[in-house]
C-alpha cells in the first residue's frame, strides 16, 4: 500500500478555473477517462485526503495510461 500511495502522491489533475470549487476528487469522479484513478484513490483511502484543504498536486494518469501498466498490476493495486 505505501508504494501505491507514492504512486497516486504523485499524480496531477488540471484543475479548470470553473472547477476551483471543487475538489481534485470531484474532478476526477466527474471525467470518465479518470475512473481508475478514483477507484485506486479509494482503495488507497485517500479520497477524504484528496477532498480536504489542499493545495495538493496529483499527477493524474487516464485509464488509457493504466491500461499499459503490466497486466494484473492495475487489480493488484486495488
Amino acid at each position: 500500500m505505501k508504494r501505491f500511495f507514492g504512486f497516486v502522491a504523485a499524480m496531477l489533475i488540471a484543475v479548470p478555473a470553473f472547477a476551483a470549487d471543487k475538489t481534485i476528487v470531484e474532478i476526477a469522479a466527474g471525467n470518465p477517462d479518470f475512473s481508475t484513478l478514483v477507484a485506486a484513490v479509494k482503495a488507497a483511502g485517500l479520497a477524504e485526503t484528496l477532498s480536504g484543504e489542499g493545495p495538493f498536486t496529483v499527477f493524474a494518469p487516464t485509464n488509457a495510461a493504466f491500461e499499459k501498466l503490466p497486466k494484473g498490476t492495475v487489480e493488484s493495486l486495488l
